[in-house]
C-alpha cells in the first residue's frame, strides 16, 4: 500500500498550524470496481431486501384468525422465518467472501458502491449481528401475532444499514441513512400499545429528522463544494486544496449528524427510553445502528479533519457524554438501562477519539463495543442467575487508598512498559500526544483489576494482575499499530488544547469515581448522587421543549388474543 504524506498549514487566530495527514493515494480505491465483485458487495442488501418484500407480503396476507386455528402464530409465519434465516446466512456469507477479497488487496469504487476495508469489515460485522439476531428474534417472538411484521421490518433495516456501509454516492447515502431510521421506528413501535414504547419512539423520531436534514444539507453542500456526489472524489479534493467555507460548513452538518445518530447530550434520552422495545431490536440498534454517525464521520475523515471546528465539537460532547453516561450508569440497577447509558458512554468515546485525529482506534473501538453490547443484550435475561450466584459467592471488600494507588501504579507502569516493548519490536513507532492520552485512559481503567483482597492473598494473583494490566495495553498498542498500518491509514495531529483537556476530563473522572468507591456515604456524593441518576435532568428540559410543538401520538390499541388456538368453523346441516 503506497502512502502520500501532505503538509497543510491552516490559520487558527494568529498562529498557524501544520497538521500532516497520512493519507492513501487511493491508486485501488479509485481503481474500477469488477461487476462481480459489486455484486457480491450488495448482495447481503439484496438478500435482506427480498426478505422483507416476502415477509411483507406474508404478513399483508395472513388472517390472525386464520394463524390460530392452522396451529398459532409460529406455524403460519414459518416461511416468513426461514426466508429470513436462509437471506441472513446469505448476506453473512458474502460479506466474509467480500472482506476476504478486500483484504486480498482488490479494492476499488463502481456501481455507486465502494469496497475497502473499513467498509468490508463494518459490512461483515452488520451481516453478522443480524445473522445471530435472526435466529434469536424466531424463539424470543414465539405465540406474537405481528411476527410477519417484525421480520419485514428487521430485515428491512439490514438491508438499509447495509446501503450505508457500502454505498460511495452522497445521495445514496442519505437516502439509506433515512431508510434505517424509518424501519428501524417500525421496530421501537413494536408494542405500540405501551405509551412509553410509543413516547421513546416519538423522541428518536423527531431526533432522527433532524439527523437527516443535516444530511440532507451537508449533501447539498458538498455538491456545489466539490461538483460531485461521491464520496472517494470528495476526499481527493479535500486532500489536494484547502476546504471552502461551504464544504466546512458541510463538514460541521455531518458532525451534527453524527452527534444526534450517536444520542449524545442533550439528545441521549430516546436510547435510554426505547427498552420497551423487544430485546433483539435494543441488540440490534445498540449494536450497530447508533454507530452509524462514528462510521459515517470516519468515510469522511480527512474532511473532518480540516475543519478544527468540527474536531473541537466531536471532543467537546463526546467527552461531556462519555463522563455523564459513566456516572449516571452507576447509579442505575436495571441491566437494560445499565446497558444503554453504557452505551451512550461508548459512543461519545468513539466520537471523542473521532475529533481527536485516531480514526484507527475510533473504527476499532466501534467493531469492539458492537461485539461485546449485542452479546449483553442477548444475554440479558441471564441477570436474574448472575444475581443469584453473586450473591451467593463472598465478596471481597472494596479497595482503599493502598489499592488504589497500587493499581494506578500498576497501570501506569504497564502502559509504559508496553510502549517499550513496542519500541523494541518496531523501533519506528512514534505515538501522537492524543494515544498518549488515550494510554493514559488505559492506564487509569486498569485500575479495577487490582483489588485489596487480591493485593492481601499475594503471591502468583498479584503476578497475574501485572501480567494482566501489561497484555491489556500491549493488545491495545499492538492493535493500533495493525488499524493504523493496513486498515485506516488517515491520522491527524489535532489542537494541543483538545488533548489536553481530554486528558483532564477523564483524570477528574477518575477521581470522583475514587471518591465514589472509597467514600460513598461522603457528603459530596450523597449531594451528587440525585442529579447523576436524573442525568442533569437534561432528558427532562428536552422533553418540555420538544413535546410542547410535537407532542407524541397515543399509544394503539391491540385486538384481544386468546392463549389457546381456536378451532376451526363448523358447518351445520
Amino acid at each position: 500500500m503506497n502512502f502520500t504524506e501532505l503538509i497543510k498549514t491552516r490559520t487558527v487566530g494568529t498562529r498557524e498550524i501544520k497538521s500532516t495527514l497520512i493519507m492513501t493515494s487511493f491508486p485501488a480505491d479509485t481503481a474500477a470496481l469488477p461487476w462481480w465483485q459489486a455484486a457480491l458487495l450488495l448482495a447481503p442488501v439484496l438478500a435482506a431486501g427480498a426478505a422483507a418484500v416476502f415477509a411483507g407480503r406474508k404478513a399483508s396476507a395472513q388472517n390472525p384468525i386464520d394463524e390460530y386455528s392452522q396451529g398459532g402464530p409460529a406455524a403460519g409465519s414459518a416461511l416468513t422465518w426461514r426466508a429470513a434465516r436462509w437471506a441472513s446466512s446469505a448476506g453473512l456469507a458474502s460479506a466474509a467472501l467480500s472482506t476476504s477479497i478486500v483484504l486480498f488487496g482488490l479494492s476499488g469504487n463502481g456501481f455507486a458502491v465502494r469496497a475497502d476495508i473499513s467498509g468490508a469489515l463494518m459490512l461483515l460485522l452488520v451481516t453478522f449481528v443480524g445473522w445471530v439476531i435472526v435466529r434469536y428474534s424466531h424463539p424470543y417472538l414465539g405465540g406474537e401475532l405481528s411476527q410477519g411484521h417484525y421480520v419485514r421490518w428487521l430485515m428491512a433495516t439490514l438491508a438499509a444499514v447495509g446501503v450505508v456501509v457500502t454505498t460511495n454516492q452522497m445521495i445514496v447515502l442519505v437516502v439509506a441513512w433515512m431508510a434505517t431510521s424509518m424501519s428501524l421506528h417500525r421496530l421501537l413501535t413494536f408494542f405500540s400499545d405501551r405509551p412509553a414504547a410509543v413516547v421513546a419512539a416519538h423522541k428518536k423520531f423527531i431526533v432522527g429528522r433532524a439527523a437527516d436534514l443535516c444530511m440532507v444539507g451537508a449533501a447539498i453542500l458538498f455538491g456545489v463544494s466539490f461538483n460531485t456526489l461521491h464520496i472517494d472524489q470528495m476526499v481527493v479534493h479535500a486532500a489536494g486544496s484547502a476546504l471552502t467555507q461551504t464544504a466546512q460548513a458541510g463538514v460541521l452538518l455531518i458532525v451534527v449528524a453524527a452527534l444526534l445518530k450517536c444520542a449524545q447530550l442533550p439528545f441521549h434520552g430516546w436510547l435510554i427510553q426505547v427498552m420497551e422495545a423487544p430485546t433483539p431490536v435494543s441488540a440490534l440498534l445498540h449494536a450497530g445502528i447508533v454507530n452509524l454517525g462514528g462510521f459515517v464521520l470516519i468515510r469522511f475523515a480527512p474532511l473532518v479533519s480540516e475543519v478544527p471546528a468540527a474536531q473541537a465539537l466531536l471532543v467537546t460532547v463526546g467527552t461531556a457524554t462519555a463522563l455523564l453516561a459513566a456516572l449516571v450508569m452507576t447509579t442505575r440497577i436495571s441491566v437494560k438501562v445499565m446497558l444503554a447509558w453504557s452505551t451512550c458512554a461508548q459512543m461519545g468515546f468513539m466520537l471523542m477519539q473521532c475529533g481527536l485525529g485516531v480514526w484507527d482506534m475510533a473504527l476499532l473501538h466501534l467493531l469492539a463495543h458492537s461485539l461485546y453490547k449485542a452479546h449483553a443484550f442477548l444475554s440479558a435475561g441471564g441477570a436474574v442467575r448472575r444475581a443469584t450466584v453473586a450473591q451467593m459467592t463472598p465478596r471481597a471488600s472494596m479497595p482503599g487508598f493502598t489499592g488504589l494507588a497500587v493499581g494506578v501504579l500498576i497501570g501506569a507502569g504497564m502502559t509504559l512498559a508496553a510502549k517499550a516493548a513496542w519500541g523494541v519490536l518496531a523501533p519506528t513507532i512514534i505515538l501522537a500526544p492524543a494515544l498518549w492520552v488515550l494510554g493514559g485512559i488505559v492506564a487509569l481503567a486498569l485500575v479495577p483489576l487490582v483489588h485489596a483482597q487480591s493485593l492481601r492473598v499475594g503471591g502468583w494473583w498479584l503476578v497475574l494482575l501485572v501480567l494482566g494490566a501489561f497484555g491489556v495495553s500491549f493488545s491495545y498498542i499492538g492493535l493500533h499499530l495493525l488499524f493504523s498500518t493496513w486498515i485506516l491509514p488517515t491520522t491527524a495531529q489535532p489542537p494541543a488544547a483538545l488533548w489536553i483537556a481530554v486528558a483532564i476530563a477523564f483524570a477528574l473522572l477518575f477521581a470522583l469515581q475514587s471518591l465514589i468507591r472509597l467514600a460513598p456515604q461522603s457528603m459530596p456524593v450523597r449531594r451528587l448522587y440525585p442529579w447523576f441518576y436524573g442525568g442533569l435532568f437534561l432528558d427532562e428540559k428536552f422533553n418540555n421543549i420538544v413535546f410542547s410543538f410535537w407532542p407524541p401520538p397515543a399509544p394503539k390499541s391491540k385486538p384481544e388474543r386468546s392463549a389457546l388456538p381456536r378451532s376451526l368453523p363448523v358447518e351445520r346441516p
